[in-house]
């Protein structure tokens, strides 16, 4: 892949494409299921799918770049549901994608569209003969299907019985996957994206009309030179500086946008409507998708109370909060600090939305540099904590289990980092979830699952518990800022617990089998408790 990138394009079906396809192939991630199989994978693809702008099936070119001005176009911005990245339909044929968050970026898009290739590749050797240059009747009947206007439920199941021939697959799952493909705007869209897999493959075999995928030259000479994690550091850096906190004790928490707010002051703001209620039941409440009017009288009172929401303009995609501890009304939060802590020593905490891959490098370690202004003297930041809460991969155990590391190691080479964690497997017992302590290894992307390799680890005297994507980058940060720079004291607290998303060792409890649902509330609020019980006590 970083040959491809230096190169700056090159042709999914050529000699480059093929090295890539195999190379996935033969490695045969968990996640994409039955790859390597003639039939046609489907819940790997509805992973993809999520993933990739929508669209993107129908496009011979598509152009990574780095954010070059589009949104001030006309264009209107694609993202997809499960990634947050600006995506932009150029024309009928060409799909722009904006990095702004890295190599890791470009490693998930181009294993998920390598992916897409080997899958139009499989229904186009379903559907054409090669000896005539005709395609078989299934796919006539479902060209023909397509060029009508609305389906009728009669057609619509003719053309499916079609389709799943095409695929080989049974109806009922051809029929299942359309369902959880179909949307009120475009109700036949699974039958669309099958249709425009196959036309790409079908007209590059018998046109010679050939795929490409181009890297600007502008990404390519931005790459790793930390132009967003700058904005976005020295943007929260200025927040800081106007609500007069940069000389506080400031505790860095990566995790969603909505815990550390929830479990600071959920119970009490919503004490009229759960009166007996435990936390628990509170928390899967406001994780409900029918409860707006509940999170938005939760985000209103943390307002009220010292909370700053700053929404990302820098590109990173990573929005924040500042919870200002002095400001906590102790009829509204449910924490409280030590009654003689002086003001100058009350924690204001600062909680970033997750980031991507190797964007955490980048985003914490511009942010732990000194606050310069020009002409004036450096000012350096009293970093007291950096929390990391997280979903993985667990090697053990299944969806909703804990992770404590005590280590992490970089996929692809012998680098690790070792740390002190302030958690502990002991801090979750008596909750009923297994918690696991050991290493993790900060994988290149989640794409890149291979049964084998995920054995080694856990079975060898590696020790690994689990896998995640930011690990290693956070703690590079964090050690080199501490330890070598001295841009922050060099005791500073480090906690890093993951809850489990999937386990991709067990067929059917990999990503692509589907999210966590209200699985996911009870560690998450368990872990966010944890963490800010030790700031408030310490």
């Amino acid at each position: 892949m970083l040959h491809l990138f230096n190169r700056g394009f090159y042709k999914p079906m050529g000699i480059s494409g093929e090295a890539l396809r195999n190379a996935l192939l033969q490695l045969r991630p968990e996640i994409y299921g039955s790859i390597a199989e003639e039939k046609v994978e489907l819940n790997g693809l509805v992973y993809v799918l999520e993933r990739l702008p929508e669209g993107i099936e129908q496009c011979r070119f598509i152009n990574l770049t780095s954010e070059e001005g589009y949104g001030s176009t006309h264009f209107t911005p694609i993202v997809p549901p499960k990634r947050r990245r600006n995506c932009y339909r150029i024309d009928d044929e060409q799909m722009n994608i904006e990095i702004t968050r890295g190599r890791s970026d470009i490693y998930d898009i181009l294993t998920h569209l390598t992916f897409l290739f080997i899958e139009s590749q499989k229904i186009c050797k379903r559907v054409l003969i090669k000896s005539s240059g005709k395609t078989i009747r299934d796919w006539e009947k479902l060209e023909n299907a397509l060029k009508g206007t609305k389906l009728t439920q009669t057609e619509r199941e003719v053309a499916l019985v079609h389709t799943s021939n095409i695929l080989g697959r049974s109806f009922e799952e051809t029929m299942d996957m359309h369902t959880q493909l179909a949307s009120k705007s475009k109700p036949d869209r699974f039958l669309e994206i099958v249709y425009w897999l196959g036309k790409l493959a079908i007209d590059e075999e018998r046109n010679y009309q050939k795929r490409a995928i181009t890297f600007s030259p502008i990404l390519r000479e931005r790459l790793g030179h930390h132009i967003h994690g700058e904005k976005w550091a020295n943007a929260i850096k200025d927040t800081l500086m106007k609500q007069g906190l940069m000389e506080r004790p400031i505790h860095i928490i990566s995790a969603n946008m909505h815990s550390v707010m929830n479990s600071i002051f959920a119970k009490k703001a919503l004490a009229k409507e759960f009166p007996k209620a435990d936390s628990l039941e509170v928390f899967e409440a406001l994780s409900a998708p029918g409860n707006g009017n509940l999170r938005k009288k939760v985000e209103t009172i943390a307002k009220k109370n010292g909370m700053i929401y700053q929404k990302d303009t820098s590109g990173t995609n990573i929005d924040i909060q500042i919870f200002d501890s002095a400001k906590l009304g102790q009829e509204a939060c449910c924490f409280a600090l030590p009654k003689d802590t002086p003001k100058d020593k009350m924690p204001v905490l600062f909680v970033m939305d997750y980031a991507f891959g190797e964007q955490a490098y980048e985003t914490i370690d511009e942010f732990l540099k000194p606050y310069k202004k020009e002409g004036q003297t450096p000012m350096y930041l009293d970093v007291a904590s950096i929390s990391i809460m997280g979903k993985a991969g667990i090697l053990e155990g299944g969806k909703g289990d804990l992770m404590i590391p005590s280590a992490h190691i970089f996929e692809g080479s012998g680098d690790n980092y070792p740390f002190k964690n302030e958690l502990c497997a002991e801090d979750f017992k008596g909750h009923d979830l297994l918690v696991l302590e050991g290493s993790m290894v900060t994988v290149l992307g989640t794409s890149l699952q291979n049964k084998d390799i995920l054995k080694f680890f856990h079975e060898s005297t590696w020790n690994v518990i689990g896998l995640e994507m930011e690990g290693v980058h956070y703690q590079k940060a964090i050690q080199s800022a501490s330890k070598i720079r001295k841009s922050i004291r060099e005791d500073v607290k480090v906690r890093y617990a993951y809850y489990a998303s999937d386990n991709p060792l067990e067929t059917g409890s990999t990503l692509a089998s589907g999210g966590l649902g209200t699985t996911g509330v009870k560690p998450t609020y368990l872990i966010t408790d944890k963490i800010l019980k030790q700031i408030f006590e310490a």
